[in-house]
């Protein structure tokens, strides 16, 4: 996968953390944390989208049966997890 460089400036005492949070959690580097977190950030927004997608759904239809919320759920969960198989 090809990168791009980017640079950002921090406050001494957020890359002191940061180089806490590295050896602590057992992280290579501080750009594989930065880099998880960005994923976790972004995982976590797309989490979001389809819990508020989910409750649109089902504001929409209150005739949803029980059978039907299952496999709303069921979609869901393949969705966002698939790729830790």
């Amino acid at each position: 996968m090809a990168t791009e460089m980017i640079n950002i400036r921090l406050e001494k005492d957020f890359l002191k953390e940061i180089d806490r949070t590295v050896k602590k959690e057992h992280y290579q580097s501080r750009t594989e944390l930065i880099r998880q977190s960005l994923r976790d950030k972004i995982e976590e927004r797309k989490m979001k989208e389809t819990i508020l997608r989910l409750r649109g759904i089902l504001k929409t239809n209150k005739q949803t049966t029980d059978k039907e919320l299952e496999k709303i759920r069921e979609n869901v969960f393949k969705e966002k997890f698939s790729k830790f198989k």
